[in-house]
């Protein structure tokens, strides 16, 4: 019983974690506001990183605000497993896991994004909201590998090497 609830309280943090970052990383690559994806993290975010961002300021392109609200998901993620596996409760360990947590999901996002953008590249037929909405995501990891290492004979290594360094760093991380 404790696994379950664990991994349903891990997992649903997860997922608005996921969404509350991708929120941040649409901010950052200045991705279309207007597309209907960007629409739905706007409006499922929107309550808390509006009354933070009256009270933390954006610092350029970087959302703070929703970065602050992340890392707290973060938090909170640290602190219910916790709980929920009977450890006590000290408020250094919950932070340095939270923002661990958070680099985490990140890392896994980014993962993820690259996998659904390469799967859909194999079916596009012409224009997709959801598509455009996976190339603003992926094009700044992207454009800088294939700078140095352009496509070879029409394949594109770029996502695979980025989708490597991905990995090796949520391995480095440990979470």
């Amino acid at each position: 019983m404790n696994n379950a609830l664990t991994f349903l309280v891990a997992t649903l943090i997860d997922l608005y974690l996921i969404v509350v970052l991708l929120r941040v990383w649409m901010q950052l690559v200045k991705a279309d506001y207007f597309n209907p994806v960007s629409q739905f993290v706007v409006k499922a975010t929107q309550p808390v990183v509006g009354v933070l961002r009256k009270i933390i300021p954006a610092a350029g392109r970087l959302d703070t605000a929703s970065l602050v609200f992340a890392i707290l998901i973060g938090m909170l993620k640290a602190a219910a497993l916790s709980s929920l596996n009977g450890y006590g409760f000290a408020i250094v360990p919950v932070v340095i896991t939270g923002v661990l947590f958070t680099l985490s999901s990140l890392l896994s996002m980014l993962f993820w994004i690259l996998i659904i953008r390469a799967i859909l590249s194999w079916f596009s037929q012409g224009y997709n909201p959801m598509e455009a909405m996976l190339h603003q995501l992926t094009e700044p990891l992207l454009a800088p590998v294939r700078r140095i290492v352009p496509p070879i004979g029409g394949l594109d290594l770029s996502v695979l090497i980025v989708i490597i360094a991905l990995q090796f760093l949520r391995l480095l991380i440990g979470v």
